[in-house]
């Protein structure tokens, strides 16, 4: 990694960090419910060679989600509309009918940098799990990963 510092990116995790406890103060994911947005919850582990991302995404389709590595951050969104409707009428007139639009993004600044053509990702029962090897060398290039 580069020791210069990155003044947007300080201020990005510090506004992740901000909309964490704001989330958590208002009693958790019920802020997400009520403004259709939110944050990911996630895990990143370090197995030896490899680091490993583990993120909760309930709900999403594989095709809903988008992940990108650029440099040492690893962004994670997905984003979803829901319509319903209920007709009782015998017109076909409904007597109700509502949208929902959700979206979620993380971004993760990883420990190390990580060989990007190794990038693996799985996405299984809600879960998506990244696979992200170590290596030594940079590469500044923003690297797409598709999800199996």
């Amino acid at each position: 990694m580069t020791g210069r510092r990155n003044p947007f990116r300080e201020i990005e995790e510090m506004m992740n960090r901000m909309s964490r406890q704001f989330e958590e103060s208002m009693g958790g994911s019920q802020l997400g419910e009520l403004t259709g947005g939110g944050s990911a919850a996630v895990d990143v582990a370090d197995h030896d060679g490899e680091l490993v991302v583990t993120a909760d995404l309930p709900g999403f389709q594989r095709e809903q989600i988008d992940l990108t590595l650029r440099g040492d951050e690893l962004r994670i969104s997905a984003e979803r509309e829901e319509e319903s409707e209920e007709s009782d009428d015998e017109d076909g007139h409904y007597l109700r009918k509502e949208r929902r639009h959700q979206s979620v993004s993380r971004s993760v600044v990883l420990p190390e940098e990580v060989d990007e053509d190794g990038v693996t990702a799985e996405f299984q029962n809600g879960v998506l799990t990244v696979t992200l090897p170590k290596r030594r060398d940079e590469d500044d290039d923003s690297h797409r990963i598709d999800i199996s």
